[in-house]
């Protein structure tokens, strides 16, 4: 049973719809908006996501003055810091990667679906298949490494 509240889902897909409304609103979810962006020929992309970051930033810094708790989830409100390390260099050099390859990134790709790009599911396969193979070799080598220390 779930300790969340009850409104916590159909906020969460509200927030989406607002989300999905926002990126098709602004072209972002037309890859070939994004691709027109890492060529440097449109430069709008940089300015909703600039406006984006502005008002999430001001909702993160003003929240925990107001509350104390997450009024969905009662989680206290705390920085969760990841480090900056060799994961986290690799996938973003792999994402860059895929996005400049495709013009996609996944939550435009989820919006452009939505606006009509039905040849969109390629790409979104093609994110599934590519977190499948990163998961699945990511437990191989987990458990080689286990193998190798013989620790449970």
């Amino acid at each position: 049973m779930s300790d969340r509240h009850p409104l916590f889902k159909p906020l969460i897909f509200v927030g989406g719809i607002v989300f999905g409304f926002g990126l098709g609103f602004s072209h972002m979810a037309r890859p070939e908006v994004v691709l027109n962006f890492l060529q440097f020929e449109d430069l709008g992309l940089p300015f909703v996501m600039f406006g984006a970051a502005i008002v999430s930033g001001i909702a993160f810094a003003v929240m925990p003055r107001l509350l104390d708790r997450a009024p969905l989830t009662g989680d206290p409100y705390e920085r969760r810091l990841k480090p900056f390390d060799r994961n986290v260099l690799v996938g973003g050099a792999v994402f860059g990667v895929g996005w400049g390859l495709s013009g996609i990134c996944p939550g435009a790709a989820y919006a452009s679906l939505g606006v009509g790009n039905v040849t969109i599911l390629w790409a979104l396969a093609g994110m599934f298949v590519g977190a499948y193979a990163q998961g699945y070799w990511r437990s191989r080598s987990q458990a080689r490494d286990t193998a190798a220390t013989g620790t449970d």
